[in-house]
């Protein structure tokens, strides 16, 4: 059971003309954000990461409003504990269990999920907020992580079992973003 006590949201690199590129892009940056604002309502910890920024670009402009109270890292390894600075940041998080979204998700989400399980943490894939250029790469992707592991969840179920309860008081606003 998902709790908001142990639980943060790392957002894997998307950025730049790829996240234009992956399949079903539009809902990808619709179900992050709502995801973002879902775990923000919700007090948890949101963690974004940029592969190499300043060759492949920040974060898309309508994702990065919801950077602002968010620490913003990047990256040049493909899995986020690879890189040292993020790897003590994510350390020093206090995080037991991550939330996962972003591209690819057959080379960053996966190596990032991979580095976090074996490292001790709980990983949750938001399976409707990953995505990848060639949809059959997700799908494997997606079926690798949870043979080894990673739980699988989407923006709605996540946000519904860390409410728990209709009389959460994030629950009306978690409401309007899923509807």
């Amino acid at each position: 059971m998902l709790t908001t006590s142990t639980i943060g949201l790392l957002i894997v690199d998307i950025q730049g003309k790829l996240a234009r590129l992956v399949e079903g892009s539009e809902a990808l940056i619709a179900n992050t954000a709502r995801l973002v604002q879902g775990a923000q309502a919700l007090g948890l910890p949101v963690i974004w990461l940029e592969q190499n920024p300043d060759k492949l670009g920040a974060t898309l402009s309508e994702l990065q409003p919801l950077q602002a109270s968010s620490p913003v890292l990047a990256k040049f390894s493909f899995g986020a504990l690879g890189e040292p600075q993020v790897a003590a940041v994510l350390a020093q998080s206090g995080v037991k269990h991550w939330l996962v979204c972003g591209i690819e998700a057959h080379i960053c989400v996966y190596q990032s999920v991979l580095g976090l399980l074996d490292s001790g943490a709980s990983v949750s894939l938001v399976t409707d907020a990953v995505s990848s250029r060639d949809p059959a790469n997700r799908t494997l992707a997606i079926g690798q992580l949870a043979a080894r592991g990673a739980a699988l969840t989407s923006v709605e179920m996540c946000l519904y079992e860390l409410m728990g309860d209709c009389r959460h008081p994030a629950f009306r606003q978690i409401l309007s973003l899923v509807r």
